[in-house]
C-alpha cells in the first residue's frame, strides 16, 4: 500500500503538491493567542517532508503561479504604495525605507559572518523577517545568475531550509518586540496614548475601539412644541448648530402628512421630526428640549448601507471634519473605513484623513447615498467577476518590461519578469483604485490569486528541496535559528527608537508604523487588542504596503549582495 502510494506521487507529482497544501494549511490554522506558522510554512514543511519521497515536478508550473502572485500582490498593496511614496504618508514611507534597509543589512552581514552562501543568506532574509513573498524572488535571482545547474539547484534548495529554521521566531519575535516589549523599553502606556490621540483627533474620551460621534445611529421622533427655538429655522441651520455630531432631520409630519426633509425644509409649530444620528446625542441634545412621541409610520425611513470606493482627487487628504461640511454628506452617517491590501480598519475621528482607494461604510436614505456617489466615487458593489483580460495584459506587459537588460559600464541591469510584473500589479491596482471603471479583483478572487499562487510556488519549492533539506538542517540548524533571532531582533528594537527619536512619531502610531514597516499583520492584531483602540492602525497603511513591496524585492538584493 505505502509503496502503491509513493509511485501514485511519483508518477503524478501534482497530486502531491495537492497533498501539500491541504496538509500544510490544516496545520498553518492552528495558533496560540492569535500566532501561529500560516498556510505558507506549514505546507512548506509539509512539502519538505513529502519530498523525502524524491518526487520530481517541472519548474514552468512554480513560474506560473509564481507570476500571478506576484501581480495579486502588487495590486493589493498599488493605492497605499503609491499614496505614501507621493505625498500622504511621506515620513512613514521614509522610515519603512530605513528599516526594510535594516532587515536587508543585518540579514547580510549575519549572514557573512556564519559563513553562508547565497541560497542560505535568501532563506535567512525571508524567514526573519517573514516575508515569503521574498523566497520567489530570491529563487529567480540564483537561477538568473549563470552558474552551473548543478550549484544553482544547491543554492535553491537551501533556501526552504533556512526560511523554514527561522520564520518561527520571525513571526513570533516581531509580535513579542513590538507589541509586548517595545511599549515598556519606550515608556509608553499604549492605552493612554490611544485615548490622548483620540481627543487630540477630536474623538471622545471612552469610546474604545476606535469608535466616536461618528457611530451608533439611530432615528427618534419629536414633536416641536410652540416655544421651541427651531420653530422658522431650516433642516441645514438646525442640523448645522450640532457641528461634527451627525445629527440629521429625515423626515417630517405636518397635520397628517408625512414628507421627507430636505436642506431647506423649514420647521414649523406642532411639526414631527424624525431625527437620525448617534443615541447619546439625540438624547443630550433632544431629550429634554423636545416631547419624544412613538410615531411607526414617521420613523419608517428607509435605509441602506453601501460601501464607498473614494476616488476624487478633491477630496483625497481631507479630514471627515471638512467632509462634515460638505452639503452632499447630509443624511449620511459613516459607519467604517477599510484602507490598504488588508482592509485594515481606520479609526473614524473627525480628524481622521481620507485617501483615495479607502473603502467608505455609509448609511443613510437611498437617494442621500446617490447624491454622494456623485461627488465622492463609485459604489463597491460585490460582483464575482474578474477582469482576467486586465490581468493577463498586466501580467504581459510586466514581464516583457522585467527581461529588457541596461548595461552600466559591464554591469547588467534588470528587473527580471518577476520585478517587472510586480510593477505593474502595483500599478494596476493605483490606476484601479483613481478610476475604477475597469481592472476589477474581486477581494476574494485577489485572496485567491495571492494565497493559490503562493502556497502552490512554496509547495514546489519544498518538494524539490525535499531530498536536501535534512541535510542542511542536520549541519546549520542551530547556527541559522540564532542567527535568525539576530536578524528578526536587531531591525526590529532599532526601529522602536529610530520612529520615536528621528521621525518622532505620535505614541499611539508609533507601535503600528514599526509593525507596518516589517508588514506583520498578526502584530498589528495584538496592538489594537492592547490599545483598546484602531488608532495604531493609522501608522499601518502605508508602512505595510511599502515595506511588503520593498521586503519582497529585498529576496532579489540579497541574493546580489552574496552573490
Amino acid at each position: 500500500m505505502w509503496q502503491w502510494l509513493v509511485n501514485v506521487l511519483r508518477d503524478n507529482p501534482a497530486i502531491a503538491v495537492f497533498l501539500s497544501l491541504a496538509i500544510g494549511s490544516s496545520i498553518g490554522r492552528v495558533s496560540y493567542r492569535g500566532i501561529g506558522l500560516g498556510a505558507v510554512t506549514g505546507t512548506l514543511l509539509t512539502a519538505l517532508v513529502i519530498g523525502q519521497l524524491d518526487i520530481t515536478i517541472s519548474n514552468d508550473v512554480r513560474a506560473i503561479f509564481f507570476l500571478l502572485f506576484l501581480f495579486a500582490i502588487g495590486y493589493s498593496v498599488g493605492p497605499q504604495f503609491v499614496q505614501g511614496v507621493a505625498r500622504n504618508g511621506l515620513p512613514q514611507a521614509a522610515f519603512t525605507i530605513i528599516i526594510c534597509a535594516l532587515c536587508l543589512g543585518t540579514a547580510w552581514l549575519s549572514a557573512k559572518f556564519a559563513g553562508y552562501d547565497a541560497g542560505f543568506a535568501a532563506g535567512l532574509f525571508a524567514g526573519a523577517n517573514t516575508i515569503s513573498s521574498a523566497l520567489a524572488l530570491s529563487v529567480d535571482a540564483i537561477e538568473q545568475m549563470g552558474r552551473p545547474a548543478e550549484e544553482t539547484q544547491a543554492l535553491v534548495n537551501a533556501i526552504p531550509t533556512a526560511f523554514a529554521m527561522t520564520y518561527i521566531f520571525g513571526t513570533i519575535g516581531a509580535t513579542l518586540i513590538i507589541a509586548l516589549l517595545g511599549p515598556k523599553l519606550l515608556g509608553i502606556n499604549l492605552i493612554a496614548a490611544c485615548k490622548a490621540y483620540e481627543i487630540r483627533m477630536g474623538g471622545h474620551v471612552g469610546q474604545g475601539s476606535g469608535r466616536s460621534a461618528w457611530h451608533d445611529f439611530i432615528v427618534r421622533a419629536y414633536r416641536v412644541g410652540p416655544d421651541s427655538a427651531f420653530i422658522g429655522q431650516t433642516a441645514s441651520q438646525i442640523e448645522a448648530g450640532f457641528h461634527h455630531q451627525q445629527l440629521f432631520i429625515e423626515r417630517v409630519r405636518r397635520d397628517d402628512a408625512i414628507f421627507d426633509a430636505v436642506a431647506d425644509t423649514v420647521v414649523q409649530s406642532g411639526d414631527v421630526i424624525a431625527i437620525a444620528g448617534p443615541h447619546r446625542h439625540i438624547l443630550r441634545q433632544f431629550g429634554h428640549t423636545l416631547e419624544e412621541v412613538e410615531d411607526p409610520d414617521l420613523l419608517d425611513v428607509p435605509i441602506e448601507g453601501v460601501d464607498v470606493l473614494l476616488t476624487n482627487r478633491a477630496f483625497d487628504g481631507k479630514t471627515l471634519a471638512d467632509l462634515a461640511d460638505q452639503p452632499s454628506v447630509r443624511g449620511l452617517v459613516l459607519r467604517r473605513i477599510r484602507r490598504g491590501a488588508t482592509g485594515v480598519d481606520i479609526p473614524i475621528l473627525p480628524a481622521t484623513e481620507l485617501h483615495r482607494g479607502d473603502v467608505l461604510t455609509v448609511l443613510g436614505r437611498p437617494k442621500d447615498i446617490s447624491a454622494a456617489l456623485t461627488k465622492f466615487g463609485r459604489a463597491d458593489r460585490s460582483t464575482d467577476e474578474t477582469d482576467v483580460g486586465f490581468v493577463g495584459g498586466a501580467i504581459v506587459a510586466g514581464a516583457l518590461i522585467g527581461t529588457l537588460v541596461w548595461h552600466i559600464g559591464a554591469v547588467p541591469i534588470t528587473l527580471s519578469s518577476s520585478g517587472g510584473v510586480l510593477i505593474a500589479g502595483i500599478a494596476a491596482g493605483w490606476l484601479r483604485a483613481v478610476h475604477p471603471t475597469f481592472g476589477r479583483i474581486p477581494p476574494a478572487a485577489g485572496w485567491l490569486m495571492n494565497a493559490l499562487g503562493l502556497n502552490i510556488f512554496i509547495a514546489v519549492v519544498g518538494l524539490s528541496s525535499g531530498p536536501s533539506f535534512v541535510a542542511g538542517a542536520e549541519q546549520l540548524g542551530a547556527s541559522l535559528f540564532l542567527w535568525g533571532v539576530v536578524a528578526t531582533s536587531v531591525p526590529l528594537i532599532l526601529s522602536l527608537y529610530i520612529g520615536r527619536y528621528l521621525f518622532r512619531f505620535d505614541d499611539a502610531i508609533l507601535l503600528g508604523c514599526c509593525a507596518g514597516a516589517r508588514a506583520s499583520t498578526a502584530t498589528l492584531g495584538m496592538l489594537t487588542e492592547q490599545a483598546r483602540s484602531q488608532v495604531p492602525a493609522l501608522g499601518f497603511t502605508v508602512t505595510c504596503a511599502v515595506g511588503n513591496t520593498l521586503l519582497t524585492i529585498g529576496g532579489i538584493f540579497i541574493v546580489l549582495l552574496m552573490g
